[in-house]
């Protein structure tokens, strides 16, 4: 733990981490002042006005040059100014999810990965839950890590975390980490290289020892070369991997249509797999890292199998919305990249209308040429992005559409789909061209699919 007592620290970003991270350093008696590039919302405003706590907006001036070190949110990229002035300095940047691990010695649970965190994040919330144990989810998800960590909750903290906010992490240190699958996602904040951002979600492991768990994608090849990386480092965490297509040398696999766990060369039958309660290939694969993270926190089987049955999914992820006139309407806004997409797509076999779009983050949509040829006869786009998902795909399907809000690509969906058939929301893109969130975004999809 770092000593803030009196430093001078300033906080970049005023979104609700950088907020719960200025509260919870200046309640540990450090001088806090934050600054954001933008306007800062109302609430953070007025909570920053409650707490006494200094701020600007609409620019950084000379002052947020004078501390100690500072702290970043995740929406702050490395390249920014203010960032690069303190590390040519030399002083120290540190994230959120840093700051407030500082404060804390209860059990991290961390998942990250480019698809699925937030599923597996909610999932081991849920097996926590059957268990009896005490917890508390953040991080990327819901509330702030310093923020829980301000209100002295108790128990395990089981944290969302993205590459953003592992870019600046010094002494982080999950109990347990998981990372699910690195895919190219958010590549403009990182140069456009895909191993910059691949060596990034691989943070998660760093300040890992022996005593720890790194629970990680066997069918994944790129995490499969930093594993082996990792094997030759003395004193690394327990290597727990999940398969859903080859055995595995320790964790979980699947064999004869059955969840098999395998410890120390010792296999055991968890469930058959037809009674995972999520649909599709790829959430039998987080099933599996929930399964390995239950017991690396050594709880039992029994509550293991009850949530795998019985977890239902979390809003904005393939969520069932409502079926009008036969059609089923589904929102998949939390699919911000094309390999999100793509699994979408491989969870459904009926003819589909496909709504695609918002602000591009570099994406490669011809990845998804064969699942939309296969299902898709209409592509509804949206967004900044129409006109690039036009260039891909627009002769991928019988009938290309552009929509110029979500009240038109809804009432355009409900002429194009038949009975029987999906209109899936499923954007490949980040939602700040339109929306405050891909949550907003979702928000507003069921709002106008519950006025047809």
């Amino acid at each position: 733990m770092i000593d803030v007592k009196d430093k001078h620290i300033v906080i970049i970003g005023a979104a609700r981490s950088g907020v719960a991270a200025a509260i919870l350093l200046k309640n540990k008696g450090a001088q806090v002042f934050v600054s954001d590039f933008n306007q800062i919302g109302e609430y953070q405003k007025q909570l920053l006005l409650d707490q006494k706590i200094e701020f600007e907006e609409g620019g950084h001036s000379e002052r947020t040059h004078k501390a100690d070190f500072i702290v970043v949110s995740p929406g702050v990229p490395t390249e920014a100014p203010i960032v690069q002035h303190y590390l040519n300095s030399g002083k120290a940047v540190y994230s959120e999810i840093e700051t407030a691990s500082w404060f804390t010695d209860q059990s991290i649970i961390a998942a990250t990965g480019s698809n699925g965190k937030t599923t597996v994040t909610s999932w081991i919330a849920d097996v926590w839950q059957k268990a009896n144990r005490n917890y508390s989810v953040a991080g990327n998800i819901g509330f702030a890590f310093s923020e829980k960590i301000a209100q002295k909750s108790k128990g395990d903290f089981i944290l969302e975390v993205s590459s953003f906010q592992l870019d600046h992490i010094h002494s982080f240190k999950p109990e347990i980490s998981l990372l699910l699958n690195i895919t190219p996602d958010h590549l403009n904040r990182y140069g456009n290289s895909f191993d910059a951002y691949a060596a990034s979600k691989f943070r998660i492991t760093e300040n890992q020892d022996e005593k720890n768990w790194f629970i990680f994608n066997y069918d994944d090849p790129v995490i499969m070369a930093h594993v082996e990386g990792l094997k030759k480092k003395r004193n690394a965490p327990r290597l727990w991997a999940f398969s859903t297509v080859s055995e595995v040398p320790e964790g979980a696999f699947v064999r004869d249509q059955h969840i098999i766990f395998k410890f120390n060369n010792e296999e055991e039958t968890l469930m058959p797999v037809y009674e995972v309660g999520l649909n599709g290939k790829h959430n039998l694969s987080n099933g599996l890292a929930t399964a390995l993270a239950a017991r690396a926190a050594e709880i039992k089987n029994e509550a293991i199998r009850e949530s795998l049955k019985t977890f239902v999914g979390v809003e904005h992820r393939l969520e069932i919305v409502r079926i009008v006139d036969d059609v089923k309407y589904i929102n998949d806004s939390k699919a911000t990249n094309v390999n999100a997409v793509w699994f979408a797509l491989d969870s459904f076999h009926e003819p589909m209308t496909l709504i695609l779009g918002g602000r591009d983050k570099g994406n490669d949509y011809s990845e998804l040429l064969d699942q939309i040829q296969e299902k898709v006869h209409t592509i509804i786009a949206i967004g900044e992005s129409k006109d690039r998902v036009e260039e891909q795909l627009g002769n991928a399907v019988p009938n290309f559409i552009k929509a110029e809000s979500m009240w038109a690509a809804v009432r355009t969906a409900k002429k194009t789909a038949k009975r029987g058939e999906i209109v899936l929301l499923s954007p490949a893109c980040s939602s700040f061209d339109m929306f405050d969130d891909y949550e907003h975004r979702g928000k507003v999809f069921k709002e106008e699919v519950y006025k047809l």
